[in-house]
C-alpha cells in the first residue's frame, strides 16, 4: 500500500467495535462526514446468516484480520489495486467516501436507498474471551 504512491491518511483495525465504530471515531477526530455504502460492505454469507439468527448488526461485529484505510481520493484506485495484488488483500474494496461538508458523522446508504446514522457501539455486542 505504501509503495503504491497513494496518500494514506490513516489505517485502523476494526477488531473492537467493528467497522461502524472505527469509521465514526475517524469522522469525529478528523471533523468530516463519511458516507459508507451498505451494498459495498463485504459480509460473508455465513457471517450475515449468523448475525441474522443472533439479531446482530454486522457493522459492529469484530473484524479480526481486516483494516479500514482512509486514502486520498485521487490515489484510492492505486492503493486498492496494490491491496488486491497481495494474497491477503484480494477481497479489498472501497466502501465509502469522505466529504468535507456537514457535521462530523457517518451516514450509511442502505440497500433500500435510504440513509441512517450508524453510531459508535456502546458496550460490547459480543463478549470477547480473555486471553491469558
Amino acid at each position: 500500500m505504501l509503495q503504491s504512491g497513494g496518500a494514506i491518511r490513516c489505517m485502523r483495525d476494526p477488531t473492537r467495535g467493528g467497522v461502524a465504530t472505527v469509521i465514526n471515531e475517524l469522522a469525529k477526530s478528523a471533523g468530516v462526514e463519511i458516507l459508507i455504502e451498505e451494498t459495498a460492505m463485504p459480509v460473508r454469507d455465513g457471517v450475515r446468516a449468523a448475525c441474522e439468527i443472533l439479531g446482530l448488526d454486522p457493522l459492529y461485529v469484530a473484524c479480526e484480520g481486516r483494516l479500514v484505510a482512509i486514502v486520498d481520493g485521487s490515489a484510492a484506485d492505486k492503493v486498492l489495486a496494490a491491496m488486491r495484488r497481495h494474497p491477503l488483500g484480494s477481497d479489498s474494496c472501497r466502501i465509502g467516501t469522505v466529504t468535507r461538508g456537514g457535521a462530523p458523522r457517518v451516514l450509511l446508504q442502505t440497500a433500500f436507498g435510504t440513509t441512517r446514522l450508524p453510531d459508535v457501539l456502546a458496550g460490547a455486542q459480543l463478549p470477547r474471551p480473555r486471553i491469558c
